[in-house]
């Protein structure tokens, strides 16, 4: 038999550390009072699911227990006869059997319905055709209680006694067809029709077929099972469709979610014509929009995806794209992130004009408000997908431009650097758009918070001006946004200007400030009363340099450099030229100055002051080839790196199309459904025994066809071949626990007794049970399982010993000690995708780095980060572009992420030392960052492990 054959009904829990009773005192306790009684059976079934046989006290039990009609007593008696050895070793039954039917029959005319229907559920546990026969009148009598408890169950021991010994009621799937004509109470009615389906599928028809209009009245429990019936009929004769399709239909109105979810998917699986794709896509969406819970909310959303997958039912899909978008009310982040990705994935010409609608006022709502910590990054995912929307459309940038200039502004930088990075590909890709993207970041430029942000509208705007007066407003916005000039003059004046006696004034030490003459000026630091209104009152640039962030003003000094060289070509007047030129060099020179001044908080960088002076000096000689240099290959290099860019989004997006393309050969043979038989419909698996197969755990992988990929890779051997005991594991690892299936065999001519496999982990790991202990033969075996939760991505480790005692003898219990099981970090890290700017401010973010030095004999660079790859599992975000070519060196960034939501970073920075000549191997570092520090190490542990490549 089969694991799932052999069906284990009964499971308790046994304290182990209590010494076993002797049978006579279990006697004498079983002939006390209720209490004893009690307590003596729960010792018997614990002893006897031990394996000790005890048949002394059956008839014990039968003359001074059975008659009891205590309700404990009773409940413990069922689950004793369940386990109790009913037949002689010959097979034959026990004459004392005879008694305890009698006792079962009783129990089934009993007036209380509860003890009726527990003694049914019990006889569903039966074996023994001799026990069954005699009871079968009260069976059926049951059949006719008042109470549904007692018809339910007894409809379920009809169907197990049919299905086990159909001589015992032959007429069983009549007599239940005309119980379910009758009946009125649900869950009765369920289990009836249940039974037809499997013992007589064509009575269930016929029954479903007189119904077929009240369906949508039933309770819940009945409907799932109709769905279920339909569907295995229509999938086993494809001619029937015809016939339940519109129950199927009808069903997606059930006030059920679990009967509208089930209807959508066999719907689904039984047509795929247009209106049933559309029906049942959208009975998901309302599934989604009803369901609070968000686990539903994205197991449904999974299906509205593998629907979209297939190339026939994207075009129904696309319809419905405003209907996916309702879901976007739901505050969770992941549902909106799936949401907009499918609504992404769907969007055509025809509908890209209402989505856009929609996003901008999701955008709008999000504004100013700050209730929910993710109202952020659904701020940042809504932006992406308006910039992939205007990308892939380009009559639509117009549109959203304008909205998303807005938040240029905003307090979140990360959503702001998104839009800054669409502005800046929308005015490079569309030259109809440059007026309006000009003339609206001028409008918000002064409003500008975040010092980044602002280094990248300076660039676009000075890269794009290109007009006389537009110039001249960027000209305008610098001098407003940097404030009165010459700064530090102002500022000391400022200082002094403010000190006014009603204020408390504290004065600090003396400090020496450098004039714009160059001469000193001591003044005492003072700190009046109102410092913050005074900081309030800075404009932005100013603020900023003050602050010592002076890579703005580097980034400053190249767009004027860029608007002054373009203002002296655009006007002929050179008074007018000088004039603008000297301007921007004044600004210059009063930032290189107070640069150098002690005024602010960190000095300028010796970078920062060669990029100003550069500037300047550019600016004082104007050369043609500077010009060029400044406005024409800057913008080359910004073209060449969006169309890399673009080409690398069209690769995947091909890659991906071709993966959905389902293409038919020339010669393959055209299936016509008249034509078939009925064993041909292989299309399609039965959707209701794959759930079934993996629910109990023995889901078919595709992988396993891989003769390499099979169990005995996986095999760790445990003990030697000459221990007293031999043991192997296979280790069966899934999502958040480790299947330790054990293999103990015993190699000595004794029987060994008390054998208990004792397991101790290491690391994140926990053991959930005690294995049980087993009595061994001589030269038998057995298996034995162990349950282990992980808790984290950490290497772990598994160790412990078999202990047992031997029967005879006298000595002290045997260890044999077992070897270490090691668990692979990688049955938990999965590749994933992060932008560069994630990577970064992870990067940034993680406490725990491990730096792996390369030690390896591979010679080639691109080998080794492939070797890297497969070893670790991680996925390359350094596009192939970058690493295409060859020059001796690499660096690449590696992002992975595991099942329990923790990242991994890793950066591979390696290079081929030349001078040693082609046969040298690689040499460099990878440095790992992740959150925990058990994931950088672990993974640095697995990295230095699998470096080397092992020769086949």
């Amino acid at each position: 038999m089969t694991a799932a054959e052999n069906v284990c009904y009964t499971l308790i829990n046994v304290p182990m550390d209590s010494e076993p009773p002797s049978e006579i005192s279990l006697k004498n306790d079983l002939k006390g009072d209720v209490k004893l009684k009690t307590e003596a059976l729960k010792k018997v079934i614990i002893m006897i699911l031990n394996g000790e046989k005890l048949p002394g006290l059956l008839m014990t039990i039968i003359r001074f227990v059975l008659p009891l009609q205590d309700h404990t007593i009773k409940k413990l008696l069922l689950v004793f006869w369940e386990i109790v050895p009913k037949t002689t070793p010959d097979g034959r039954l026990l004459q004392e059997m005879i008694l305890v039917c009698d006792a079962y029959r009783k129990d089934l005319q009993h007036p209380n319905e509860f003890i009726r229907g527990s003694t049914l559920r019990f006889l569903c546990k039966l074996k023994e055709a001799e026990l069954l026969e005699p009871l079968m009148p009260a069976i059926r009598a049951c059949l006719e209680h008042r109470h549904s408890y007692v018809r339910r169950n007894a409809v379920l021991a009809i169907y197990t006694i049919y299905r086990n010994f159909e001589h015992l009621i032959p007429d069983a799937p009549e007599l239940i067809h005309d119980f379910l004509v009758n009946e009125k109470d649900a869950s009765c009615k369920r289990n009836a029709f249940m039974m037809l389906i499997h013992a007589d599928q064509d009575r269930a028809l016929d029954y479903l077929s007189t119904c077929i209009d009240q369906v949508q009245t039933f309770g819940d429990i009945l409907q799932l099972v109709i769905v279920e019936l339909i569907y295995k009929v229509c999938h086993a004769n494809p001619s029937e469709r015809a016939r339940f399709i519109r129950c199927i239909y009808n069903l997606l109105q059930s006030s059920s979610p679990a009967v509208k979810y089930e209807a959508a998917g066999t719907l689904v699986t039984l047509s795929s014509a247009p209106t049933a794709i559309k029906a049942a896509a959208q009975c998901y969406i309302d599934l989604i929009i009803k369901e609070s819970d968000n686990n539903v909310k994205l197991i449904v959303l999974d299906r509205l995806i593998e629907l979209k997958e297939h190339p026939s039912h994207e075009r129904v899909l696309q319809d419905l794209v405003m209907d996916i978008l309702r879901v976007l009310s739901t505050p969770d982040l992941e549902v909106r992130k799936k949401t907009l990705q499918l609504a992404l994935d769907l969007v055509s010409s025809r509908n890209v004009e209402e989505l856009v609608i929609v996003l901008k006022k999701e955008v709008i709502k999000t504004n100013n408000v700050t209730e929910h910590e993710d109202t952020d990054k659904y701020r940042q995912l809504l932006v992406r997908t308006l910039h992939s929307c205007s990308v892939r459309f380009p009559d639509m940038a117009a549109n959203v431009i304008p909205v998303l200039m807005e938040f240029l502004s905003d307090n979140n930088e990360a959503a702001a650097a998104d839009v800054l990075e669409f502005v800046r590909e929308a005015i490079q890709r569309f030259d109809n758009l440059r007026p309006l993207i000009v003339e609206k970041m001028l409008e918000v430029f002064h409003a500008i918070k975040s010092v980044k942000i602002y280094r990248g509208a300076l660039w676009i705007l000075g890269e794009y001006c290109s007009t006389k007066e537009d110039i001249q407003s960027v000209m305008t916005e610098v001098r407003r946004s940097l404030g009165e000039i010459p700064i530090v003059e102002s500022e000391i004046k400022k200082e002094a200007g403010e000190l006014k006696p009603e204020e408390e004034v504290s004065v600090g030490p003396a400090q020496k400030l450098v004039t714009e003459m160059g001469t000193y000026a001591t003044q005492s630091a003072l700190s009046s009363s109102r410092p913050a209104k005074k900081e309030e009152e800075r404009p932005p640039l100013r603020g900023f340099l003050l602050d010592g962030d002076f890579f703005v003003a580097a980034s400053l000094a190249t767009t004027l450099t860029k608007i002054a060289l373009r203002y002296v070509s655009l006007v002929q007047e050179k008074k007018k030229q000088n004039s603008f030129i000297a301007e921007a060099m004044l600004l210059m020179a009063t930032i290189l100055h107070l640069g150098k001044s002690s005024l602010p908080k960190k000095p300028i960088t010796d970078d920062d002051v060669d990029r100003i002076s550069l500037c300047l000096k550019v600016l004082s000689e104007c050369s043609p080839l500077m010009n060029d240099i400044f406005n024409k290959e800057c913008r080359q290099s910004l073209s060449h790196m969006l169309s890399a860019k673009l080409e690398e989004e069209k690769l995947s997006q091909k890659k991906e199309s071709e993966k959905r393309n389902v293409t038919v050969q020339p010669d393959d043979p055209i299936s016509f459904m008249q034509l078939t038989a009925k064993n041909e419909m292989s299309s399609k698996e039965d959707q209701f025994q794959l759930s079934l197969l993996a629910a109990m755990g023995n889901t078919q992988r595709k992988e396993a066809a891989d003769p390499l990929a099979s169990k005995l890779n996986k095999v760790t051997q445990l003990t030697g071949f000459s221990d007293p005991v031999y043991a192997e594991a296979y280790v069966h690892v899934n999502q958040y626990d480790i299947v330790l299936d054990v293999l103990v065999v015993n190699q000595t001519s004794d029987t060994l007794q008390n054998c208990t496999l004792e397991l101790a982990t290491l690391g994140d790991l926990k053991l959930v049970e005690k294995p049980s202990p087993l009595t061994l033969a001589p030269h038998d075996f057995a298996n034995i399982k162990a349950n282990v939760k992980v808790a984290s991505t950490e290497n772990g480790i598994i160790f412990g010993n078999i202990v047992y005692d031997v029967s005879g003898a006298a000595s002290d219990r045997n260890c044999v000690v077992l070897s270490d099981i090691h668990i692979d970090i990688m049955d938990y890290i999965q590749p994933a995708s992060c932008t560069d700017a994630e990577f970064r401010q992870m990067w940034a973010e993680f406490e725990w780095e491990n730096k792996v030095t390369v030690n390896t004999n591979i010679v080639d660079l691109n080998e080794y980060l492939q070797h890297i790859l497969k070893s670790t599992n991680m996925k390359c975000l350094t596009p192939e572009k970058a690493l295409s070519g060859y020059c001796g060196f690499m660096a690449a960034n590696l992002y992975a992420r595991s099942i329990f939501g923790e990242d991994a970073l890793a950066n591979v920075s390696i290079e081929k030392p030349i001078h040693l000549g082609p046969e040298a191997p690689v040499t460099g570092h990878i440095r790992i960052r992740a959150k925990s520090q058990g994931m950088a190490l672990s993974l640095g542990d697995k990295i230095n492990l699998s470096q080397k490549k092992t020769s086949l």
